[in-house]
């Protein structure tokens, strides 16, 4: 794949980290590869192979050590603090593990509340938009709803519909379904590949579950910091 290929949302070229220390640890090494719009990609791994320093990177949270990052045609690598508030607002959305739903605010407000923080009027803007995805994913019901009068599923699929309410270019998502139980899990992701479809929105995930990453339209497999292997979902086989 050429990575400088003019279709690329996201392009990573020779990316590594070293966190510093006594003994510096280094957590990436020549990381590449390129992301077109529309595409689901897993990252799979074992324990301490870089999946979530990759998406710490990824998301703006973090400097690499070396190599860059291109969201979108531009350089995003040596951003400062303030710039990168302002690009993950505009650009990503994130899901992670925990729901991280704030508990005085009704679900629909959680969902709503990165165009809030965005201010110029854009919650109300997107409010008709939310109400729609909420009846989506079946949520219609609850839209008053406080966090713990929520379900953990139905919690993250609030935590989900946050990640679209900017219209990010693409989503992050960080163990979305390592925190429920195997049907719930599976049904959060069968919404979030779904609904990311439809939308024409482009999604990198974590995973430690094979399963779900076979259901990926491509899978990225990091091991010791470097990646081992990239390719479609369908080649992939979990040799554990």
């Amino acid at each position: 794949m050429n990575p400088a290929s003019p279709h690329s949302l996201l392009v990573v070229a020779g990316l590594g980290k070293v966190y510093p220390g006594e003994v510096p640890t280094r957590a990436l090494s020549g990381v590449s590869f390129a992301v077109t719009p529309g595409e689901f990609v897993a990252i799979v791994g074992a324990s301490g192979s870089g999946k979530t320093s990759l998406l710490n990177l990824l998301g703006l949270l973090d400097h690499p050590t070396e190599g860059t990052i291109h969201l979108n045609g531009q350089d995003v690598t040596g951003l400062t603090p303030g710039e990168a508030v302002l690009r993950r607002r505009d650009m990503l959305g994130f899901i992670f593990q925990f729901h991280y739903l704030l508990p005085e605010f009704s679900a629909l407000e959680n969902a709503l509340m990165p165009c809030r923080l965005a201010g110029g009027g854009r919650a109300a803007r997107q409010e008709p938009g939310m109400l729609a995805l909420f009846d989506r994913v079946g949520l219609a019901g609850k839209i008053n709803k406080r966090p713990h009068q929520l379900s953990g599923g139905e919690q993250q699929r609030v935590a989900i519909l946050r990640a679209l309410a900017n219209d990010p270019l693409f989503i992050l998502a960080d163990e979305p379904t390592g925190n429920l139980d195997s049907r719930n899990a599976n049904e959060i992701f069968t919404l979030l590949r779904n609904i990311t479809r439809e939308m024409e929105r482009t999604v990198i995930m974590v995973t430690h579950d094979h399963e779900l990453a076979a259901r990926a339209d491509r899978v990225i497999t990091l091991r010791d910091g470097c990646i081992e292997s990239d390719g479609p979902a369908s080649a992939y086989h979990h040799h554990s």
